[in-house]
């Protein structure tokens, strides 16, 4: 039996920013998923994980990000990807979450920038104050010094939650960070689309989403 619903928030929560890198990338004529190829080499040490676990600030991501990209061929400023990040709320999925918690516990683990970093970079926050009430608890990379897929943070939310991990449903839109949840003995879903997602949440909790 299902007791608790743990979920990323960008991606699932709300739309994909994937969609921007790509649209970002055919505006500047760049290789389509150019972004996400920075972003997966050495993912544990890069740029965007220095900056999601705030080892370094909004300047410093700035010109590790630009290194990064010029080494692989096309010079991309951190600074223009921050605002990609922008996804909007999928509606379904606050209901779901919603109805969800009214039946089971809820928690959120996101990788997430240090304070000020949207609103510093010309953006607007990403979380709604309103839909982050509805998790009982939330874990962020950039408080912790910890982010996604270090089993750690997998592991503080189980505890703070109270679940036993086979208890548990994990979702995310990043299949690297699935594998750790999984491992633990969680069930995992991939969030493809918002549709494809509550399709598998019903099945998983047996609880009716929309």
């Amino acid at each position: 039996m299902i007791k608790a619903v743990i979920w990323d928030f960008g991606g699932v929560i709300t739309t994909s920013p994937f969609e921007a890198f790509n649209r970002y990338e055919a505006e500047r004529g760049l290789p389509a998923d150019f972004i996400r190829g920075i972003n997966a080499r050495n993912h544990h040490e890069n740029a965007w994980a220095k900056f999601e676990r705030a080892e370094i600030d909004l300047e410093a991501f700035d010109a590790l990000f630009l290194a990064e990209s010029t080494a692989l061929g096309h010079p991309v400023p951190g600074r223009d990807i921050l605002p990609l990040l922008q996804g909007d709320l999928r509606p379904e999925m606050v209901e779901a979450l919603k109805r969800i918690k009214a039946a089971a516990k809820t928690g959120c683990i996101t990788n997430n920038l240090p304070a000020n970093a949207m609103g510093s970079a010309g953006g607007r926050t990403l979380y709604a104050r309103e839909v982050m009430a509805l998790f009982d608890h939330v874990l962020e990379s950039a408080k912790l010094g910890i982010r996604k897929p270090d089993p750690r943070i997998y592991q503080m939310m189980v505890e703070a939650l109270d679940v036993d991990p086979q208890a548990c449903v994990y979702l995310d839109d990043i299949g690297v960070n699935l594998k750790p949840a999984r491992e633990m003995g969680m069930t995992t879903i991939k969030v493809i689309s918002a549709a494809q997602a509550l399709d598998e949440l019903e099945a998983a909790t047996g609880i009716t989403l929309r």
